[in-house]
């Protein structure tokens, strides 16, 4: 049987300042996870930069979030309504709706409307993916 040996990485070390009463909480939860200070800094860094790492929504775009939906797949809407960024895309440059047209229709202000339509011209590739893959399920009768 052959050792195996794991290679150790060296960690660079970091000095953290932290108010004495948010280190005090720090140190009671460490403790009570049975694991070091160190550990605990470690795991929550990690887990913050996996929350910001999938993070959904696109700042540049306030109005505009993400919902998931039934096919497990995110689907950037216009915040608060549930109406689809691809549906305003499709009104806009398909059908040649005027910004006028869409308010009238959907019910939502223009401003919503242009930063739905600036969240498409950010994200052209994944939205018209979304609309070529409903498009072709809608042909195929499925």
């Amino acid at each position: 049987m052959k050792n195996q040996f794991i290679e150790l990485q060296q960690m660079p070390s970091y000095l953290v300042n932290l108010p004495v009463q948010l280190q005090q909480e720090i140190e009671q939860w460490a403790t009570s996870q049975g694991i070091s200070l160190d550990e605990f800094i470690l795991w929550a860094v990690a887990e913050k930069v996996a929350s910001l790492r999938h993070q959904l929504n696109d700042p540049s775009f306030p109005l505009i979030s993400y919902r998931i939906g039934s096919s497990g797949q995110k689907v950037p809407v216009v915040s608060g309504t549930g109406i689809r960024v691809q549906t305003l895309a499709i009104a806009a440059h398909q059908w040649g709706w005027s910004c006028e047209q869409i308010v009238q229709q959907y019910g939502i202000t223009e401003a919503q409307i242009n930063d739905a339509l600036g969240f498409y011209t950010a994200h052209r590739t994944e939205i018209d993916e979304a609309i070529a893959t409903e498009q072709a399920i809608e042909t195929a009768g499925v």
